[in-house]
């Protein structure tokens, strides 16, 4: 089996995935996956799990997340953290207030949802039906689901446009400088999560870049669901411009139907190893930078 191919942005059940931190691992195993990176929203609740069922099939695992971020007119960015200490009290901390405010938001949303149900005279939701579900941290896919299972709608795309996108509740982000900060701060790496979801414009997109790497900026994820292959050229000269490592992941997160695999994105992308082996070198960097401060 060719293990030349990683995948290094996932989700599980621990944010809004579909699949359990195990399932995830398992799946990458059984496409020959030679490692993976479970990078769940604002959540590190899985990472752990996820490095001993790599361990036990032998798929290797880097500790991971996908931050929420801000910076300027760019809401909802998203920055990839990789390489950190999992043990770290400031991530842990910043983290757990983030999942508290997720989870009163994501309730707030079934309320909104079933107030919307409750005009159109049916059946609202159960609250703990959809903590089922997601098995996990709540998610706007898992309310999706209860939804779908309640025979309200037909899918995903029909759930937020006639349910969670009107009864959507404003998410909370991290400011850019602080989220760059605090993964390096227990060690880790950042990278920039799928650039074309952040802007499409080629010259705002270099000139945003410019931007965080004056902040700390690691990374790009070039091989991404966003990106051609012209787009992802473009995105290795960007980081080879600036000196940043590239990565790439399929954004995965199980949900039935999509065109999204493990280890493929859209349009079949595969992600070389050798992303690996610049996160490792880029990390080993970082390292030796503190110890000789």
């Amino acid at each position: 089996m060719n293990r030349s191919y990683v995948d290094l942005h996932v989700h599980s059940t621990c944010s809004d995935g579909y699949l359990t931190p195990e399932e995830v691992i398992a799946a990458a195993a059984r496409c020959g996956l030679a490692a993976i990176a479970l990078a769940d929203h604002d959540n590190i609740d899985g990472v752990a799990r996820a490095m001993q069922a790599g361990t036990a099939c032998g798929v290797e695992v880097l500790t991971a997340v996908e931050l929420s971020t801000q910076w300027f007119e760019f809401s909802d960015m998203h920055l990839l953290g990789y390489g950190f200490d999992l043990e770290d009290p400031y991530l842990a901390r910043a983290l757990a207030e983030f999942q508290s405010f997720r989870l009163n938001r994501n309730l707030q949303i079934v309320e909104r949802v079933n107030e919307k149900l409750r005009v159109e005279n049916r059946q609202p939701l159960d609250p703990e039906r959809v903590r089922l579900l997601a098995g996990g941290s709540i998610g706007r896919p898992h309310i999706a689901q209860a939804l779908r299972e309640a025979g309200v709608v037909d899918g995903n795309e029909q759930a937020f446009e006639r349910y969670l996108v009107p009864c959507n509740v404003p998410k909370r982000y991290f400011p850019a400088d602080e989220a760059i900060n605090l993964i390096h701060g227990c060690g880790g790496i950042v990278v920039l999560a799928h650039p074309p979801y952040v802007t499409r414009e080629r010259r705002g997109l270099e000139r945003l870049v410019a931007d965080l790497v004056q902040q700390g900026l690691d990374g790009i994820e070039a091989y991404n669901n966003g990106s051609g292959l012209e787009e992802t050229d473009h995105l290795i000269k960007l980081a080879r411009q600036h000196g940043l490592v590239v990565t790439g992941g399929s954004d995965f997160h199980g949900d039935p139907g999509s065109q999204v695999r493990i280890g493929r994105g859209v349009r079949g992308i595969r992600v070389p190893y050798s992303c690996v082996t610049e996160v490792r070198a880029c990390l080993d960097s970082r390292s030796k930078l503190v110890e000789n401060r």
